[in-house]
């Protein structure tokens, strides 16, 4: 009896556990019926002009823009050579107007060895000897003489050895400005990036000799002129983008010296540069058709911004003097989408070699326009007034808080911008749930959890601002974009913000790109997005497991996206409604502890894994802890 007894309560607690199990698993019961298209723009990305970076050129401080001459601050990142003297003056013979500074090279008599400069890059110059590079600068003597010898153009190592070098003559009596340009490729590559872009002359003791608007690139995206460095720009591809937000952002938040897009195109020597509302002087070298043709490129459409009368720190214009901006905005997006025969900017940009126009469908006016709500019904009503009246095809976002203030025209876009906890994005997954469907949609146009001190999001790392993205963090924001996702009849784009910003979503320096854990949630959710939502048993309001459910019609495709916001894994069971579905799907998984980050350090601790899942009409899933996971699976 006592054994019957003992058998009989071993099958009692099998059965308690099976049971146990099964009702602690969630059922996610799919529809097959599509409830709306998903929008081709839902997930893009937006460029914020807010740290100091070489996101293209090679060289800082090339063209010794907006510094003060004769300061040691005015040559930052440049050094002298074997005893040279160098200073930035104010040119009187300029190289050009916007760029009235030069480097001034003085060689002491007696000198005649190689004399000269170095530029340490930002912080590090890579040196591939699988690539050439294309170096450039422009020099004249401000005094004729009879000197005649030679400059060498070259990269080193910190410790002088020489990986390439190029010699091209030069004479004394060069007093107008003259261009130099070599080929360098280097004779072997660089262990590091602790590598000096070198220019010295020889022979030329007491010589003066002015230098301008130096220039060093490897090859770029698409091998395009000024064009963006490789792999940055495939990383950024990689992601799987639709759309890009420019060219901010606060970029645009300053008066004087805001970002003006006829700053920005043209002969880089007609470029003034200017020092941005982030303090550092921004080149505008990557300026509007550099950002366009790489948009292009990269198969992404633009969502552009205009000034709309508002700086950082409370400065407003009056009504009475919007009229010249807005005619520069009107400038801008005739630049971007104009006819080059009726339309001077649009001229331009065809003399320029792009004669047919960019595609162009959102305008954003202004930026964050919440801090001055007083002001932006004027501004908004004068700005949209006069802008659609010239381009009725446009679709204009407002930047103030959704319907607070009242603008008329009334907005039929608003952007939207939430910078959070991890938590908070995990308990607002809701949160378009709740907004009307009234022919008003909305861009997620900045957003990302920066912090996990919900009462000090903007601040320092040791009181909560996460210097990398976690993997807590990254599971917090895919639960908002199942929300997104699931929203999206009306959200139309989002964009995670700040791109290249702590924390950042990539990180680089001079020789490597990083990708964090938000970069693969982003991917895993924009590269595998669908054609249209199906409703599926909803996510628990205040729970920790979010999912969507979308299909590709063009692959036949359901694609089932996850994530688990907390460390314990969740036991799931989905029941499909297809006629016919394939007994193996498609698992890719971002899994990881809850500070986990991909760092310089540890640049590839978490990515994501592919592997082949157990499907069917009816499965079982294990979602592990702190995991954004998306199962494709083939349906008929």
């Amino acid at each position: 009896m006592a054994r019957l007894a003992s058998s009989m309560w071993a099958l009692a607690l099998a059965l308690f556990t099976a049971v146990s199990g099964c009702l602690a698993a969630t059922v996610v019961v799919v529809n097959g019926t599509a409830s709306h298209a998903i929008p081709s723009t839902l997930f893009g990305q937006m460029f914020e002009d807010i740290n100091v970076l070489n996101v293209y050129s090679v060289l800082q401080n090339r063209a010794f823009q907006q510094v003060t001459p004769n300061t040691t601050a005015a040559l930052d990142a440049w050094h002298p050579v074997n005893g040279a003297s160098i200073n930035v003056i104010k040119d009187p013979k300029p190289v050009s107007a916007a760029l009235p500074n030069s480097l001034q090279l003085k060689i002491p008599s007696g000198q005649n060895g190689r004399i000269g400069f170095s530029n340490e890059g930002f912080w590090g110059i890579k040196v591939d000897a699988a690539w050439t590079y294309t170096a450039s600068f422009f020099f004249k003597f401000p005094n004729k003489s009879n000197f005649r010898g030679s400059f060498t153009i070259a990269l080193q190592t910190s410790s002088g050895k020489v990986l390439a070098s190029k010699s091209v003559g030069v004479s004394g009596s060069t007093t107008s400005w003259t261009r130099v340009q070599v080929q360098l490729r280097p004779s072997t590559s660089a262990k590091d990036t602790k590598n000096n872009f070198v220019v010295t002359v020889n022979s030329a003791g007491g010589q003066t000799i002015d230098f301008a608007m130096f220039s060093l690139f490897p090859p770029t995206f698409k091998n395009r002129p000024n064009g963006m460095r490789i792999d940055i720009a495939e990383t950024l591809v990689e992601m799987g983008p639709s759309f890009f937000r420019f060219p901010g952002g606060n970029n645009l938040e300053v008066v004087a010296t805001r970002w003006q897009w006829n700053a920005t195109v043209g002969s880089l020597l007609d470029r003034p540069g200017r020092v941005g509302d982030w303090g550092y002087v921004n080149t505008d070298g990557l300026g509007l058709l550099e950002y366009l043709t790489f948009f292009e490129d990269a198969g992404m459409e633009p969502i552009m911004a205009v000034w709309a009368g508002y700086a950082l720190g409370g400065t407003n214009l009056a009504e009475n003097q919007l009229a010249p901006y807005i005619a520069q905005a009107r400038d801008q997006i005739n630049f971007v989408i104009g006819d080059p025969k009726k339309s001077a900017p649009a001229a331009l940009r065809a003399s320029l070699g792009h004669p047919k126009p960019f595609a162009l469908r959102y305008i954003e006016v202004g930026n964050e326009d919440f801090f001055a709500a007083a002001t932006y019904p004027y501004r908004w009503r004068d700005i949209v007034a006069n802008l659609s009246a010239e381009f009725p095809q446009l679709q204009f976002i407002a930047t103030t808080n959704t319907f607070d203030p009242l603008l008329s025209p009334n907005p039929t876009q608003y952007d939207v911008h939430v910078y959070q906890t991890p938590g908070w994005f995990a308990e607002n997954a809701f949160m378009y749930d709740g907004f009307e469907r009234n022919g008003t949609t909305y861009f997620e146009g900045e957003y990302a959890a920066i912090s996990t001190n919900s009462s000090n999001i903007f601040g320092t790392p040791e009181t909560g601002r996460l210097p990398w993205p976690t993997m807590q963090s990254s599971t917090g924001e895919a639960a908002f974009m199942t929300g997104l996702e699931r929203n999206s009849d009306i959200v139309f784009a989002a964009s995670y913000a700040p791109l290249l910003q702590t924390p950042d979503l990539i990180s680089f320096d001079a020789g490597q790109v990083y990708k964090s854990t938000s970069f693969y949630a982003q991917k895993l959710f924009s590269v595998n997005r669908g054609d249209e939502y199906l409703p599926s048993t909803l996510p628990s309001r205040n729970g920790t497991l979010f999912w969507s459910v979308t299909r590709s019609k063009s692959s036949r495709s359901v694609i089932i996206k996850i994530s688990n916001t907390v460390a314990t894994a969740a036991e799931m069971s989905f029941r499909l409604p297809f006629r016919t579905v394939e007994s193996k799907g498609t698992l890719q998984q971002l899994h990881g502890g809850q500070t986990a980050s991909n760092t310089p350090a540890q640049p590839h601790l978490v990515v994501p894994v592919t592997s082949s899942i157990r499907t069917g009409k009816t499965f079982n899933f294990n979602a592990p802890g702190f995991s954004v996971n998306v199962i494709t699976i083939k349906v008929a």
